[in-house]
Parts: C-alpha cells; sequence; structure tokens
C-alpha cells in the first residue's frame, strides 16, 4: 500500500512575510538589486532563492556606504533610528514591516510616552536580540526590559507602573503564564497592564497545527533553526505527536524515518516557504522508491 504524504493547507507564511517578499520580487523585477537589512525570512532556503535573484542582505554598519541605494525593511520591522539614518543618506526604504508588528511599535511608543511620566516601566515579552524584539525596544529609546524567561523578572521594580507587550510570534500560553507570575509580585495598589499582542495567526497555527499532527503517523516539520516561530510549533507538534521531526530542507531526511510508516505529514513555520514543503514530500517519495 502506498504511503499517505500530506502538506498542510495551513502551513505556509503568514501575510507579513508573502508582503515583504512580494516587495521585494517587484523591485528586484525592476532594479535587479535590492538590498535588506538581515535575512528577509527566517529561512535559508528562501534566502538563497532571493540572492539568486539580486537580493544581498546586509546589516546596519554598512548603510552608510549605500546612499542613494534602496533598502528593504523586513516584515519584523526597524527602530526609529533606522528611518532618521536611512533619511540622512537618501536611502530609499522600501518598508514591508507587517501590519501588526507596525501598530505593536505604536502601541508601546504610545506606552513608554505615558510610563515616563509617571516613572513606570515598559516591560516586553520576547527573545532578546530578535530583529522584532529590536524594533520594540526602540520605541522606547532602547529603555525597554526583556523578558524571556521567570528568572528576568528580578529586574522589575513591582512598586512601579507596568505596562506590559509581547513579541507577536510568542506563544500565548507563556505569555498567559508570565502575566500571572507578574501578578503574582505586584505590590498592593501597583498598576499593572498587560496587553495581548500575541498574532493571532500564530496563536491560530498551534490549534490548527494539533489536529493535523494527531492525524499522521510521522511529522515533518520544516523550519530555519533562527526562526522563533518555527521552534515554537515544532515543540508543540512533539506534544501532541512525539513522532515529529524538525528538518531544514529534504536534505535532511532519513530513509529509516518511514519503516512500518503508513502517513507522513508535512507542515512548517510562518518563515517556510510552500515551494520547499512540496520539495520534502517530493524528497520523500524518492526516498521510498530507492
Amino acid at each position: 500500500m502506498a504511503m499517505d504524504i500530506r502538506i498542510d493547507e495551513h502551513a505556509g507564511y503568514c501575510f507579513g512575510v508573502v508582503k515583504a517578499i512580494g516587495a521585494a520580487e517587484e523591485v528586484l523585477s525592476q532594479d535587479g538589486t535590492l538590498y535588506c537589512l538581515g535575512d528577509i525570512v527566517h529561512n535559508s532556503a528562501e534566502v538563497e532563492r532571493l540572492k539568486d535573484k539580486g537580493l544581498r542582505v546586509i546589516d546596519h554598519a554598512m548603510l552608510p556606504s549605500l546612499a542613494g541605494s534602496k533598502v528593504l525593511i523586513r516584515a519584523h520591522g526597524e527602530p526609529p533610528e533606522t528611518y532618521r539614518t536611512a533619511e540622512a543618506l537618501a536611502i530609499n526604504l522600501i518598508d514591508a514591516t507587517c501590519p501588526i508588528v507596525l501598530a505593536l511599535q505604536q502601541r508601546i511608543r504610545k506606552g513608554y510616552d505615558e510610563m515616563r511620566l509617571v516613572n513606570g516601566q515598559i516591560v516586553i515579552f520576547g527573545k532578546p536580540g530578535h530583529a522584532e524584539v529590536v524594533g520594540l525596544t526602540g520605541q522606547t529609546d532602547g529603555s525597554a526590559l526583556i523578558v524571556s524567561h521567570p528568572d528576568d523578572l528580578a529586574a522589575i521594580d513591582f512598586r512601579r507602573p507596568i505596562r506590559l507587550f509581547s513579541q507577536t510570534t510568542k506563544s500565548r500560553e507563556e505569555y498567559r503564564r508570565l502575566i500571572d507570575n507578574i501578578r503574582s509580585r505586584l505590590h498592593e495598589g501597583a498598576d499593572f497592564v498587560a496587553y495581548d499582542t500575541v498574532c493571532n495567526r500564530v496563536a491560530n497555527r498551534a490549534r490548527e497545527l494539533e489536529s493535523f499532527a494527531r492525524s499522521v503517523d510521522l511529522l515533518l516539520f520544516v523550519a530555519g533553526s533562527n526562526s522563533s516561530n518555527g521552534r515554537y510549533l515544532y515543540e508543540y507538534c512533539r506534544k501532541v505527536q512525539p513522532s515529529t521531526r524538525l528538518i531544514a530542507s529534504a536534505a535532511d531526511l532519513q530513509s529509516g524515518w518511514f519503516r512500518g510508516i503508513a502517513s507522513v505529514g508535512i507542515s512548517g513555520a510562518t518563515s517556510t516557504p510552500r515551494w520547499l514543503m512540496e520539495e520534502v514530500a517530493s524528497a520523500i517519495n524518492q526516498h521510498l522508491a530507492s
């Protein structure tokens, strides 16, 4: 009997990544070259595909050498300093910041302005150094406290006002536990407000994945090693389907995984392109035929 190989119909890019890649491809089709601040998406295969089309990944230190050029801001967003630097250098920014991230940046800026008046604190639940978190912290002139683990809460003054936000791609369940943890430590009467800023696309993906993961004997989760969303969703899948493997591409497949397996599911992060999952499906058929 032939093995049932299925690609998760809900897997693939979120609309923020679709927007950024579409913007890049439009410029590349016209100009042949475009600079991007950091990897456009946390997936090396897609980065290489766009590199072949002329996309050049740069860091902030390279901006002074690119006066007058076109530079893409990816979906993760950028801090205000990047826009000031670009203006001074007459750089033409192609701003593909995800609308959800942009709205969060604006909320944090507003919260920061309010907290400055009352000696309060902006706290962000996120991964230190993550591109989105760098952009969010920039809205507070670098003063926001970044927490990613309960041990980080020691940096918070629980007597002073607190406004809490989350990186859009974090786990909503973990965020709720963090909120409860902070509430348990507050001094009586302390001013604390937590905002629900986890992207619904990320939150809903976990529920969609649960059903898909349970429906197959083996789940192959395709994601880049530097994808926060990918790591979170992979770990979630493993809880409901112990036979889950994390791979970056078809090159990671091992023939032994498919012995005694009747069905294989293929899914991925919001930064995983559909074409890459299709490559994995094709490679599985080649493994089975050999």
